[in-house]
């Protein structure tokens, strides 16, 4: 006992205290892995053509190479490039820690608490650089559910092969030798189609659950199966994603529907029944009659602009995503009485404020749905006093092209599409056109679309006593 407290008194600043019986089960099973060594893929092999890695990753991994550090591609990219994909994003990994990094390129700047990485922008590429992590797992930050924290322990190659979470992710490029180096059987997975997690899944999904999401996303796009093992911890561990920061989630939900493949993406979340935890009020729109239909159609259309190089706004698609429930409440205000923009705004801040501990959106996103929203029933009106406005309305655009998307998919009455097209002649007029337009459209029964009951206009009595008295005194 005295020889044990004498020991501890003495021990160094910093140094790692005695491993729990979980962490050292972690490291048995780390070294089991990590007995493995590297399987060498050289240019026949693997099939990688250079000229589909980026200026900036090349000139990322020379640099460091140069300045007698490790460097490789790594991740998802060599993934992509091995099946003759050309990747949107490269991650370089490196033995060089991030103070090391910084100092070999201008302007790369230090990120991150979990793990510090560093961004390196190189033109108009940004290259995220990793250090390699260290495969001793006890010396992490951890919450009650053992989702790590912060984790800035670093280590080897070797070591940085068994963090990566799936094998088909745990590919190393060196772009000097032109090989891939695979620790974890990866290159075979990818010949099978298969998501495999390294290591022990359930440990591995408790670390960071959204690590689950990845998996549903990697099957969107690749279009791959999920091997049993680990099919059978995402369904034991999806209840840890409700503990994942709302500013996190709300990230992932951009990556699901934003990449070209939203449509694809909701099919696998349905399918392991994710949508809940991901998106809890998508899951309930999907839920309601016809809201699945409108849901797959406008993830339709997202997919076909991003795969047309158009860009994508994620205050017209979370407006988008969300209007089935908010046409819903936005009907019933209107039967208790309300009137059509009024009823819309109690809809508005129901939904919103139901979901406001749900999923976090950026309060710009939110401030671009709103407006998107609450110009609906201006535009089915078109009074002739507020048109010359409305299309002035900085969200005018986005607004009419939700306008032009509730009538193809059959939310507004059959004159919608002419509707959407008498808004868009008025846009492209000249301004004398514009004049003559709002002339005919006065002359024509107003529209009073959506307004809902009629309310009958109470005539005002008149004191026929006090007007007189009143016109005395003056």
């Amino acid at each position: 006992m005295i020889t044990k407290f004498i020991k501890q008194l003495f021990a160094p600043k910093g140094s790692a205290k005695p491993a729990s019986r979980e962490s050292k089960k972690k490291l048995r099973v780390t070294e089991k892995i990590v007995s493995h060594k590297a399987h060498a893929y050289p240019v026949k092999k693997h099939g990688i053509n250079p000229k589909y890695i980026s200026e900036a990753a090349v000139m990322v991994t020379r640099t460091l190479t140069e300045a007698g550090f490790e460097a490789y591609i790594v991740g998802g990219a060599v993934r992509d490039l091995m099946q003759g994909l050309q990747p949107k994003d490269f991650d370089v990994a490196t033995n060089a820690r991030p103070e090391q990094v910084v100092k070999l390129f201008r302007r790369a700047r230090i990120i991150g608490r979990r793990f510090r990485i560093v961004h390196v922008p190189h033109k108009r590429d940004l290259i995220e650089v990793t250090t390699f992590r260290s495969a001793d797992t006890s010396d992490q930050e951890v919450d009650e559910h053992g989702r790590v924290l912060r984790d800035n322990v670093y280590g080897t190659l070797v070591d940085d092969a068994v963090r990566r979470d799936l094998s088909v992710n745990a590919l190393y490029y060196d772009v000097k030798h032109q090989t891939v180096l695979d620790y974890h059987g990866g290159v075979n997975d990818l010949q099978d189609q298969t998501l495999r997690i390294i290591g022990d899944p359930v440990t591995r999904f408790r670390e960071d659950p959204v690590r689950m999401l990845r998996i549903l996303r990697f099957m969107a796009k690749l279009n791959f199966t999920v091997d049993a093992h680990t099919e059978d911890a995402m369904e034991e561990c999806k209840p840890l994603l409700g503990n994942i920061p709302q500013a996190r989630l709300f990230d992932e939900t951009l990556k699901f529907f934003t990449t070209g493949h939203a449509d694809a993406s909701l099919n696998a979340l349905q399918d392991y029944d994710f949508t809940q935890y991901l998106m809890p009020v998508l899951h309930d729109v999907v839920q309601a009659e016809k809201g699945a239909e409108w849901v797959h159609r406008v993830l339709e259309q997202t997919d076909a602009r991003v795969n047309e190089d158009k860009s994508i706004s994620p205050g017209f698609l979370f407006a988008a995503l969300m209007w089935p429930k908010i046409e819903q409440r936005w009907q019933f205000y209107q039967k208790q009485g309300s009137p059509s923009i009024v009823a819309l705004d109690q809809a508005i801040t129901e939904v919103m404020n139901q979901n406001s501990d749900q999923v976090t959106i950026t309060k710009r996103f939110v401030a671009d749905m709103r407006e998107i929203w609450s110009l609906q029933p201006r535009l089915e009106r078109r009074l002739p006093r507020q048109v010359k406005g409305l299309v002035e309305h900085p969200r005018f655009r986005a607004a009419y092209d939700f306008l032009l998307l509730r009538a193809q998919l059959g939310h507004l009455s059959e004159t919608g599409l002419g509707l959407a097209q008498w808004w868009d002649d008025f846009y492209f007029a000249q301004p004398e056109e514009r004049a003559e337009i709002i002339t005919i459209l006065r002359s024509q029964p107003a529209v009073m679309a959506s307004e809902g009951p009629k309310k009958r206009r109470r005539r005002r009595k008149t004191n026929v006593k006090k007007t007189v008295t009143e016109g005395a005194s003056e």
